[in-house]
């Protein structure tokens, strides 16, 4: 196979298809099984694609996307809620086992300008695997959980600057640094921040208002590649202006949309990366020096292991069965090492086979740790007690409540919840509602598509209670409770309901009606009582026999709905029973006959 692009596609979507869903049934995570994938399909094993650096390239947009996904979920007060952890023990972290690997390497016979990059690009840990991991062990609440969650979090900042000094090293190492090339890339992310701060939301307002989707699509893909091409310009790394913009517009109405739009292609292109970096893995060279790899391997997890699990000892606090697990979730190597050793190839840091052999380890420390997890997990006994910690008290502020739809019904839920200090989420896909509700002070509402499964997943839908469906289109509720119902089958879901034919259906969706205009309409009709001269307490006991009334019929017609005739000669039959509803009530005003929403 030439590497043409309709055969590179179907090999892409083959592996996909087939090693993926094989290898997380098995515990072993989607990364290995493109890199396992990408070494086969190689050119030093079955030769079915011949030339991965076209790949490669192509590919390296799945890096770029997901330093912008990042940046869009980095947000000031998450740092200060997390900054000990984050900052003390994954700054330690970092520091400690970039010191330790980059001076083994120097031990090694390598400069300092290499040992440096690959003690730091070794210090990384995957955050896919790691946090797929928690996750299929149900740890990510747990102490060791939110320790290794946080160290991770600073990998991922560490990361940026290290893959933007890689270019700068790398001219250090060859021509002499020079303060021009400084300046100017200093300059350039100085542009990148003030214009974007003040530029970016304006686009994305402008764009919003065309409703078009795929023109928003456009607008994001454009910011993200247009950032990274910036950086390119200056000798950066491409990944470095992507991630800055996404920091740009975290706090920003779009960001969830923002985050379902890029999602999908970051996820595919991530994976064509993974996959392109298997086919570079040489395996002969693994057969080769099968003795060199191994002891690598074993040296990188017998390092992090033990300064990981001192560190979670102190600072992090944990019990020592804990600490080992954190050492075994972040002991492996990671995605961005690739990346890192990538560039450091290019720069000229470290030569071609130097970075196939850390290639190599990387992808093998990948490969074994979920195995070793597995049996670390059976060999140590139980916790029998969770030690407190200080950040265990930080309030959680995700979304108990997400409102779809922020017009005149949706407010007044988001209000009421607002007046009890409820955290909720708001999103709506009309772009003047939603500037409106940011410029009264409204900050929990975003810009977006509520029936999109992605936007949901992106506002943080798992962890939501209770859905509020407040959409003004029929189709649109029927389409979101649907979604709702299929995917977050825990929560609960209470829907807007515009007639009676509307409630019936959201019911048989399994969500809670509620007719838009009833309750209002009801306490109307009381109040015309009253003003008739009934007395307030025997209005208000008519009014709330009506609504059991009511209630009861909606329910017992909801049953013939799709019996036309059955239906028409039920309302008849109930308009015969309305009449006579309060003839027993001796000198009441029965209330007039009549149809209510």
């Amino acid at each position: 196979m030439d590497s043409g692009g309709l055969e590179l596609a179907l090999v892409f979507l083959l592996a996909a298809v087939l090693a993926v869903p094989v290898f997380k049934r098995i515990g072993l995570g989607a990364v290995l099984a493109y890199l396992v994938t990408g070494v086969l399909l190689g050119p030093h094993a079955l030769a079915l694609v011949r030339d991965p650096g076209r790949v490669l390239a192509a590919s390296e947009i799945g890096v770029v996307m997901l330093l912008f996904v990042i940046g869009l979920e980095l947000s000031l007060p998450r740092l200060k809620l997390m900054r000990r952890p984050i900052f003390v023990a994954g700054g330690l972290q970092v520091l400690l086992t970039g010191t330790v690997l980059g001076g083994l390497a120097m031990l090694l016979g390598l400069g300092w300008k290499a040992a440096l990059v690959i003690g730091l690009g070794l210090a990384l840990s995957s955050t896919a695997v790691g946090l797929q991991l928690l996750s299929e062990r149900k740890e990510l609440a747990t102490e060791h959980g939110r320790l290794a969650f946080a160290m991770l979090l600073f990998q991922d900042l560490a990361a940026i600057p290290l893959l933007a000094a890689i270019p700068l090293l790398g001219k250090a190492k060859s021509a002499g640094l020079e303060w021009d090339d400084v300046l100017r890339a200093v300059a350039v992310i100085a542009a990148l921040v003030v214009g974007g701060r003040y530029l970016l939301r304006h686009l994305f307002r402008v764009i919003a208002r065309t409703d078009i989707p795929e023109v928003f699509t456009g607008a994001a893909l454009l910011v993200v590649m247009g950032s990274a091409w910036l950086m390119q310009l200056v000798g950066l790394s491409a990944g470095l202006g992507a991630f800055l913009a996404g920091v740009l517009l975290a706090e920003s109405e779009y960001r969830h949309e923002l985050e379902s739009q890029i999602k999908p292609f970051e996820g595919l292109l991530l994976g064509l990366f993974f996959m392109a970096v298997g086919m570079g893995i040489d395996v002969h060279r693994v057969v080769n020096e099968p003795l060199l790899i191994g002891a690598g391997v074993v040296t990188l997890l017998l390092v992090k292991s033990a300064l990981l699990f001192a560190l979670g000892l102190r600072p992090g606090r944990l019990a020592p069965r804990g600490a080992v697990l954190l050492a075994g979730v972040l002991a492996l190597g990671g995605e961005f090492a690739f990346v890192v050793f990538g560039e450091a190839a290019k720069a000229r840091l470290l030569d071609i086979a130097t970075r196939d052999r850390l290639i190599a380890i990387v992808g093998l420390s990948m490969a074994i740790t979920p195995l070793l997890l597995l049996v670390a997990s059976k060999l140590l006994p139980r916790a029998t007690s969770a030690q407190e910690r200080e950040y265990d008290a930080i309030p959680d502020r995700q979304p108990q409540v997400l409102v779809a739809g922020f017009g005149r019904f949706g407010q007044i839920v988001a209000r009421l919840l607002r007046a009890q200090g409820i955290p909720f989420i708001a999103v709506d896909p009309d772009i003047e509602q939603v500037n409106l509700s940011r410029q009264i002070g409204t900050d929990q509402i975003y810009y977006g598509d509520p029936t999109r499964l992605a936007l949901l997943r992106s506002a943080g839908a798992a962890q939501v209670k209770v859905f509020v469906v407040a959409i003004n289109g029929v189709e649109a509720s029927l389409r979101m409770v649907r979604l709702v119902r299929k995917h977050y089958p825990q929560a609960r879901v209470f829907a807007r309901a515009r007639d009676r034919r509307h409630a019936w259906q959201l019911v048989d969706l399994g969500a809670e009606a509620l007719r838009e205009t009833y309750a209002s309409s009801l306490e109307m009709g009381r109040d015309v009582l009253v003003a008739l001269g009934m007395a307030r307490g025997q209005a208000d006991q008519h009014a709330r026999r009506f609504r059991e009334w009511d209630e009861s019929l909606l329910e017992s017609q909801r049953l013939l709905q799709d019996d036309e005739d059955a239906l028409l000669q039920a309302t008849r039959d109930a308009r015969r029973e309305l009449d006579g509803l309060f003839d027993a009530d001796a000198g009441a005003m029965p209330p007039a006959a009549g149809p209510v929403g």
